[in-house]
C-alpha cells in the first residue's frame, strides 16, 4: 500500500475516528472501575442535601452524609449506587432512595501516547476494555511522519510485554483482533517512519519516507528521477544490517529498498 505521508496520515486518522466514534455508543457506567483521583457527583432523587462531589481518596474512599466513609475503589458506579442506596436503607434515612452517580473526572486509568502523534500525553481509559484505535483518536492521530507500526508496552499476566501492531494492515485487513484492549498504565508509541535516502544524480537528493513495498526505481523517481547525466545502470545501495559494517549492493531496479538504505545514483560514462 503506497502512499504519501500526508494522505497516509489522514487515512489513518480517519479510520481512527471512525472506530471510536463506533465503539463510543457502549454504555461505560456498568464496566468502569472507579479508583484514586476519580472525580464523582453522587445525587438522590428529591434529597438536595445529600449531593455530593468528591475525589475519590488515594486510599479509594469517599465520605457521604449519613453514611460516612465508604470505600469504592475497583467499583463500578452501578455498584456504589447500589452500595449507597442499600446503606441508606438499612440506616432506616430513605424508604426507597435513588441514587444517581456521574464521573465527572476520569483519573484512576491512565494509559501515555507517546512519539509521533497530534497531541503526545496522558489519557484516561472512560471504560473498561477501551481499544488502541480509540486511544489514538483521542490523541489526534498519527502524524505525516509517523510509522504505520505502533509499539505497545504492557503488562499482561503480571509480565511486561512489548507489542507492534500495524495499524494499515489491522485496517485494511479488518483483523479487529489486534484493535487491543487497554489497561491502566498502558504505553503507547509511534515511532518515526521509516527513511531512505537518494544522492548523485538525482533532480532532488534527500531523505524520503519509505512506502511499502518500495522498488529502487520508485525511490529514485520519488527523488525526481534521474538528471541528463545520470543513469539508472549500475545504481548502488548502501545497506546496515544490524550493528555490522554498510555493505554496498548492486540491486536491480524493481528490488525492493529498505529502511535507511541509501541509494547513489551514477553519473552516465557517455
Amino acid at each position: 500500500m503506497k502512499l504519501e505521508p500526508l494522505l497516509r496520515a489522514a487515512l489513518l486518522t480517519l479510520a481512527l475516528l471512525f472506530t471510536a466514534g463506533a465503539g463510543a455508543q457502549v454504555d461505560a457506567r456498568g464496566d468502569y472501575r472507579l479508583g484514586p483521583g476519580d472525580v464523582i457527583r453522587i445525587q438522590v432523587f428529591q434529597q438536595p442535601d445529600l449531593t455530593v462531589e468528591a475525589r475519590v481518596s488515594e486510599s479509594g474512599v469517599i465520605s457521604f452524609p449519613l453514611i460516612g466513609v465508604i470505600r469504592i475503589n475497583g467499583m463500578s458506579p452501578t455498584d456504589v449506587e447500589r452500595l449507597i442506596a442499600r446503606r441508606l436503607r438499612e440506616g432506616n434515612f430513605l424508604q426507597n432512595p435513588q441514587v444517581t452517580l456521574n464521573v465527572t473526572q476520569f483519573r484512576s486509568q491512565q494509559v501515555s501516547v507517546l512519539g509521533n502523534v497530534a497531541r503526545p500525553g496522558r489519557y484516561a481509559l472512560e471504560t473498561t476494555g477501551m481499544r488502541l484505535s480509540e486511544v489514538l483518536s483521542m490523541a489526534g492521530g498519527v502524524t505525516p511522519t509517523g510509522a504505520d507500526e505502533v509499539i505497545l508496552m504492557t503488562t499482561r499476566d503480571g509480565r511486561m510485554q512489548r507489542m507492534e501492531i500495524d495499524l494499515v494492515e489491522m485496517f485494511t485487513v479488518g483483523d479487529l483482533s489486534r484493535d487491543v484492549p487497554l489497561m491502566a498504565g498502558d504505553v503507547i508509541y509511534v515511532d518515526r517512519a521509516a527513511q531512505y535516502y537518494v544522492y548523485g544524480q538525482v533532480q532532488r537528493p534527500g531523505m524520503y519516507p519509505l512506502d511499502r513495498g518500495m522498488t529502487v526505481a520508485q525511490a529514485i523517481a520519488k527523488g525526481g528521477g534521474l538528471t541528463l547525466r545520470g543513469t539508472d545502470k549500475g545504481v548502488r545501495v548502501h545497506r546496515r544490517y544490524g550493528n555490522r559494517t554498510v555493505q554496498v549492493l548492486e540491486p536491480k531496479l524493481d528490488d525492493p529498498i529498505r529502511p535507511d538504505d541509501l541509494i547513489f545514483v551514477r553519473e552516465s560514462v557517455f
